[in-house]
């Protein structure tokens, strides 16, 4: 099984994220349909942080006009991307390599901030935003600036396009073009960050605006790691503990503790943990930490694997202490199942006549469920009732619900909050039977672990039922010659 695992002791952001796919090994030129998309581009380039050579991924504007053209007076070292006015950006470079064109002296752009000290998220989601400067780490000396960078007239993109709505993040995602694995992944993610926001704020996931976080350089973020992650094909993804940082953080709304609310939500939900430190700077961002809450299984300790590669992805502070990067670990995990983000509705009918209950299964699958089960049980007054069960993807939750809802007239759906399942590859392979001179076709279904390993074939019953009627073979035995078949064909049992 081809595993990922991050270190996060320096936490995550949405630019980390992608140096670090990137550094391990993720072809950058995936990253094209969002360029095509988008009025923006990705610049990738090595970085120095405390004697790791390490990667960084800005997204910059693709055409600037001389102007600053995110229209807020920001300086290119202050990219603030933040999810519903949750400042708490999401870029763990407060100003790092990107703004390598600007005087080094200058590294403090906060035009519309009380505090010269205070750091925010550069890029939005990507750069860890420092309040307060504790720790003595200012990050004036740049010394991941090894090289001056013209940028070509491109400026950073942080806020660039217009803050859109969850439903228009998503119109925009599934317009892109992409792999539809990417495009799951990217919804989901955004979800997450939504309903985040939503809890926070004390509004309607659809009504809720990301702001920033909504904006071209955001999407650039989530997608690209959707994209990069893609290309590396790996199985399972895993991360340590993640650093939130700490101290205080400016927001449109006031000084909050690190770490903002929106990412205290969202680690809430994670499989992973978080904890305190190793600085007083704000070092989990918001898209950090959905991109990690919806991908990542948290782990104490870096599992046992073979090493194919590694890489480390650059946020923008410099700690005198703490080298601030994120690593990514490719490599052979060992056989195991895959594991797929889920989530369970389920509703009592009392009342539901036997043919609704007999086309449940097809009509919502057709919804987008990936599993139904109906369970005879009993109802308050000893009535006979069914209890419906389905599994289904999160960001597929609500149509499946309302298409169970209209479906069985029920009142109400009870869902049990995302979690996971572990599951085999399933692939279907054709057997070809000679019965009688006659050639008859049957799918077979082959289960396999994450390493290509097969543990089970199995006819599909369909198919083996049409043949067995036409030819008046037992259905039992035409099955168990599929299976055969489909064996003999693979050099197996």
């Amino acid at each position: 099984m081809r595993l990922l695992a991050f270190d996060g002791r320096m936490g995550a952001s949405g630019d980390m994220l992608l140096g670090a796919l990137v550094a391990a090994g993720a072809d950058p030129s995936v990253l094209s349909p969002v360029e095509d998309a988008l009025d923006v581009t990705y610049r990738v380039h090595e970085v120095d942080k405390n004697g790791i050579l390490a990667t960084k991924v800005d997204v910059l504007l693709a055409e600037a006009d001389g102007g600053d053209p995110r229209g807020e007076g920001h300086g290119d070292d202050h990219r603030r991307l933040r999810a519903d006015g949750d400042d708490g950006a999401d870029s763990n470079d407060g100003g790092d390599g990107d703004d390598a064109e600007h005087s080094h002296q200058h590294q403090y752009h906060h035009h519309d901030h009380a505090h010269d000290e205070e750091q925010t998220h550069h890029d939005g989601d990507d750069s860890h935003g420092q309040s307060q400067g504790h720790d003595h780490s200012h990050p004036h000396s740049h010394d991941d600036h090894k090289h001056h960078h013209s940028h070509d007239d491109h400026a950073h993109a942080e806020g660039h396009g217009p803050h859109r709505t969850s439903p228009e993040v998503v119109d925009l995602v599934e317009s892109m073009n992409l792999p539809p694995g990417v495009v799951a992944d990217a919804t989901a993610i955004f979800r997450v960050l939504g309903e985040a926001e939503a809890e926070v704020h004390g509004t309607d996931l659809d009504a809720t605006h990301f702001h920033e976080v909504g904006a071209d350089d955001a999407v650039a973020d989530v997608v690209g790691v959707c994209l990069l992650l893609d290309d590396l094909g790996v199985d399972r993804v895993v991360t340590g503990p993640v650093a939130v940082g700490g101290g205080e953080t400016e927001m449109s709304h006031g000084t909050y503790p690190v770490p903002a609310p929106a990412v205290v939500n969202i680690t809430a939900a994670a499989d992973w943990s978080v904890r305190g430190g190793p600085v007083e700077a704000e070092l989990l961002t918001p898209t950090g930490a959905a991109i990690l809450a919806h991908l990542a299984e948290g782990v104490e300790t870096l599992p046992s694997m073979s090493v194919e590669s590694s890489g480390y992805g650059a946020g923008g502070w410099e700690f005198p202490d703490h080298p601030n990067v994120l690593r990514a670990v490719v490599g052979d995990g060992g056989s195991r199942l895959v594991r797929d983000e889920i989530t369970v509705l389920e509703t009592n009918l009392d009342d539901a006549p036997p043919e609704v209950l007999g086309g449940l299964q097809a009509t919502l699958k057709d919804a987008g469920a990936r599993d139904v089960t109906i369970v005879p049980t009993t109802m308050k007054k000893s009535r006979p009732g069914h209890l419906v069960k389905v599994v289904v993807k999160p960001e597929d939750a609500e149509r499946v619900a309302y298409r169970l809802a209209v479906e069985t007239g029920t009142l109400g759906i009870r869902e049990h909050g995302a979690g996971h399942r572990w599951t085999a590859r399933r692939e279907f392979e054709t057997a070809t039977l000679d019965i009688d001179g006659d050639d008859y076709e049957v799918s077979v279904k082959v289960a396999s672990d994450a390493d290509g390993v097969v543990y089970d074939r199995s006819a599909e019953y369909d198919d083996a039922l049409a043949v067995a009627n036409e030819t008046g073979v037992p259905v039992r035995e035409i099955m168990r010659r599929a299976v055969d078949a489909v064996a003999s064909e693979a050099g197996g049992t």
